[in-house]
């Protein structure tokens, strides 16, 4: 009996010491979509066919991972960062664009952040650090203690969004600025091991390490880091094969992660440590390949990137998951993975948290933890790129700031071919449905009434009939009950006219194209009118 029960005190000793022990690393890569990663398949959808890079060491996560084949960043970093930091979309943090300039708005230190509710949950339990680029702030003196003010016992890196020269940089250090000549990417793994090997043996750690790599300027990177053996590393190289220099870049970063990859295993942490590995948006345009918009826009290119989650966690690791996340469900993924699994009772009913845990994903007990994905950029000075995105498992709807809608079958038209956009053809019932579900999801999401505008169908069914159509002129209504009011739309869904009267209007100043007639009494019914 004494025997039985010294076993059983050793086994709890052992198992309070591994989840004492166990850790969690953020990677994010800067500016890489998941074309260029190899392990994304299916790139002769693309004409040509995409490249790639060599990427082992990122590999070395797979065997023992998840990777997710359907994640969505933001199209830019600052608001990625955002939303994973505080697992709130850019419409509640304010951030919507790439922080720089005097009139970026940035993240309010306010808001409630992994670290800090990590110690909520283990007060001084946990060791939390973030090495590397910070950018949700401006990089000015007042701004250097940000990341420890926002929960962070330790910080480490640069505070802007892009340094001039990844030989010579401004560094912060827990507040205090210097000057590194170190080559970034290799300084940023340096230090991420320095930490980790300071921390006590039995305290978990939380470190998230954020490389600039591979972001512009385009460089060639310190000798041995990467293959291509034909690279000068002049200013004119450079501008003329940017391509090449961006995959040097990678594979450096790639070198230095096995670097630590193999310190963590040499040092026995490897076992106890789940690590995230993500790009925070799309590829630089400079180097965008295959069709589509990229870095900035909505466009699938600007945000599908890589996100692998690997280690202990997962539950039959080496699979690949169809699932719909997001960048900001990492906020309560990392929660959840040092077992905070109550964190909802710290948030205020007035700052709502979207963040959705991808647990039940890892311990392979759901498939699914998001019915759709949604995703927007949106600048100080609006331009005509802002605008929102939501998906589902097989359609996407694109609303743009200036009233464009574009509605795409991701199933048939993964690239998103402009042609293909449906609103411009006769929709489907599937289709008709599908639009109306993510119009409507955008809007409850969102508020206010500006979705759905293009078409907004509750009744396909209603028996109307509207002719000539193609219309020149005048549009005649028959079947109808005399009391319905009338919108008509333009295709960018601009309100052209509103009323009862519709049939004697004179329509022959406008210009040719598609319009939707809003037809709306008990119900509602639209129909797509096209003008000669």
């Amino acid at each position: 009996m004494k025997k039985i029960v010294v076993l059983l005190f050793l086994l709890v000793i052992s198992h309070s010491n591994f989840a004492q022990q166990h850790n969690v690393i953020f990677v994010i890569a800067d500016d890489i979509g998941a074309d260029y990663c190899g392990f994304y398949s299916n790139y002769t959808q693309y004409s040509p066919i995409l490249d790639t890079i060599a990427m082992p060491n990122v590999r070395r996560l797979l065997s023992r991972g998840v990777r997710f084949k359907n994640a969505w960043s933001n199209p830019v970093c600052s608001p990625t960062r955002a939303g994973m930091m505080t697992g709130r979309y850019s419409f509640r943090t304010g951030v919507g664009n790439a922080i720089g300039g005097g009139t970026t708005s940035v993240l309010n230190t306010n808001e409630i952040s992994i670290p800090q509710l990590l110690n909520v949950y283990s007060p001084n339990g946990i060791s939390k650090a973030l090495i590397g680029k910070w950018h949700l702030q401006l990089p000015s003196v007042a701004n250097y203690s940000n990341p420890n003010i926002m929960g962070f016992n330790h910080y480490e890196g640069s505070l802007s969004g892009g340094i001039n020269d990844y030989f010579d940089w401004q560094k912060i250090t827990n507040g205090v600025a210097s000057t590194n000549t170190n080559y970034a990417t290799t300084e940023v793994v340096n230090n991420s091991i320095s930490w980790i090997s300071a921390q006590p043996t039995t305290k978990p750690f939380f470190l998230w390490m954020a490389f600039n790599a591979p972001h512009s300027p385009f460089h060639l990177p310190p000798a041995g880091m990467y293959s291509d053996t034909t690279l000068s590393g002049t200013a004119a190289d450079i501008s003329a094969n940017p391509k090449k220099y961006y995959k040097a870049m990678v594979q450096a970063m790639d070198r230095e992660l096995g670097r630590l990859f193999d310190y963590l295993q040499s040092s026995g942490k490897w076992a106890n440590t789940d690590i995230v590995f993500i790009g925070d948006n799309g590829d630089d345009p400079a180097i965008n390949q295959g069709s589509g918009s990229a870095k900035g826009s909505v466009y699938q290119k600007g945000v599908s990137v890589p996100f692998i989650i690997s280690g202990p966690t997962v539950v039959n690791p080496n699979r690949s998951s169809d699932a719909l996340v997001n960048t900001v469900d990492l906020f309560a993924t990392a929660l959840e993975l040092f077992g905070y699994s109550n964190w909802q009772s710290q948030i205020p009913s007035n700052r709502p948290v979207d963040s959705k845990s991808l647990m039940p994903i890892l311990l392979n007990t759901a498939t699914a933890v998001r019915p759709w994905a949604f995703t927007e950029v949106f600048k100080d000075t609006p331009t005509s790129g802002d605008g929102k995105a939501m998906r589902n498992t097989g359609y996407k709807l694109i609303k743009f700031d200036d009233g464009t809608e574009k509605f795409f079958n991701l199933t048939t038209n993964p690239t998103e071919t402009i042609n293909q956009n449906l609103l411009l053809g006769t929709l489907t019932t599937t289709q008709i449905s599908n639009y109306n579900y993510l119009c409507t999801e955008m809007t409850n999401l969102v508020g206010g009434t500006s979705f759905c505008n293009a078409l907004g169908v509750n009744d396909v069914g209603r028996q109307i009939n509207v002719s000539p159509n193609p219309f020149h002129n005048f549009i005649s209504i028959k079947s109808g009950s005399g009391n319905e009011n009338y919108k008509l739309y333009s295709n960018l869904g601009q309100l052209i006219f509103e009323g009862k009267d519709i049939e004697n209007q004179d329509f022959s100043s406008l210009a040719n194209g598609i319009y939707f007639l809003k037809i709306m009494d008990k119900s509602t019914s639209t129909i797509k009118l096209i003008k000669e």
